[in-house]
């Protein structure tokens, strides 16, 4: 049964969640923004057009701090609320009611699971939408200049990689395409002056790379997703090699949704299996330990009403520089195959999962 103290401290929750969302995502603006200004004013323009840009710029930019901050954010929340309360002595006329503490900070606990739950949306319906912007330079949006390009390996065993790149044309200056071992002609380099990426469509030259300028000579026999068309000309098709994968390099899939990392383990391809099963399974743990931390976390103010809230806060930013060592120790030791991918995932869970409920089994009722 929901009471109105409940709703109180609900309300007091979302309020001190939002101030930590805006004050720490507005500190990674600013620094963000005064530390990268010369390449904002140095774009052609009028100040309101960079002003324009700066704004879009940081509303792409917000999901993936708020990605990476999701769970601190939840856990300083609930410190504060927890704190004030203690400091307002509100607890004290509720416990001499007969009112449990597990009781009484059940509130806090459910508005922390909802926003827990937030960075798991945020990863499965944002972060993949958005994934080109995030990619974007900070003084080419448009994709017109020269980019560096990291290469990528399509599902097939084809190693894409280029000179240069143009996102806007989705056009790659000297590319070569590496086919396997495995591939009818065997290990062979195939090298076009220019190559242009068609996105899937009806027609059959689509999905793939259309090459102009193809270097002499072509392999023979020919590989099964490479077809010629001509002099100087041939299309080579992929399945998930497309411009955007080359230019990210070997890292694109941590944009991926989960169900697209799921089809991307099904697929023949081990060179990144490891550490892609690594991300999938930490992207299944993760709400589970960002509970288990704010658990943690609001039992540890319990402990002593007296502690001053900067001390409570203090001792909670340690939770936190724990929880993020604990996750990328863990994620670092899975994806050098020295655990199984779902172990790595699952030993945060185990750390942190015994001492939060020892923790709260601790809070004086």
């Amino acid at each position: 049964m929901i009471t109105t103290l409940d709703r109180m401290v609900l309300v007091s929750y979302v309020r001190s969640y939002a101030i930590v969302w805006t004050s720490l995502i507005g500190l990674f603006v600013v620094i963000d923004l005064f530390t990268h200004l010369d390449a904002f004013m140095s774009r052609p323009g009028s100040f309101p057009a960079i002003a324009a840009y700066i704004v879009r710029y940081y509303l792409f930019h917000v999901p993936q701090v708020f990605d990476l901050m999701a769970e601190p954010i939840a856990l300083l929340a609930a410190t504060f609320t927890v704190s004030w309360m203690q400091r307002n002595n509100e607890l004290l006329p509720q416990l001499s009611a007969g009112i449990p503490t597990r009781r009484i900070v059940r509130p806090v606990l459910f508005g922390a699971a909802v926003a827990v739950a937030l960075a798991p949306l945020n990863t499965e319906l944002v972060i993949p939408e958005i994934a080109d912007e995030l990619m974007a330079s900070r003084d080419d949006p448009e994709g017109a200049k020269a980019q560096l390009l990291m290469g990528a390996y399509d599902t097939s065993g084809v190693h894409i990689e280029g000179l240069a790149g143009y996102r806007k044309d989705r056009r790659v200056d000297r590319f070569c395409a590496t086919f396997p071992e495995s591939s009818p002609s065997g290990m062979v380099h195939v090298t076009a002056e220019e190559a242009v990426y068609i996105p899937p469509g009806d027609d059959p030259l689509t999905g793939g790379w259309m090459l102009t300028g193809v270097g002499e000579p072509v392999p023979s026999p020919l590989p099964t997703n490479f077809t010629v068309l001509g002099t100087g000309r041939g299309f080579l098709r992929t399945d998930t090699a497309d411009y955007d994968t080359v230019r990210r390099g070997g890292t694109w899939y941590i944009y991926a949704s989960t169900v697209r990392l799921r089809e991307l383990l099904g697929a023949d391809d081990s060179r990144r299996q490891t550490k892609m099963a690594v991300l999938f399974h930490t992207r299944i743990t993760r709400p589970v330990i960002g509970m288990l931390l704010v658990l943690l976390g609001v039992s540890v103010i319990l402990w002593n009403p007296n502690r001053h809230i900067a001390l409570s806060a203090g001792l909670c930013m340690a939770l936190g520089t724990g929880y993020y060592a604990c996750v990328i120790g863990c994620t670092a030791i899975g994806n050098s195959a020295l655990v199984s991918p779902a172990m790595a995932a699952w030993i945060p869970v185990m750390i942190y999962g015994p001492l939060a409920f020892v923790a709260f089994d601790m809070v004086h009722t």
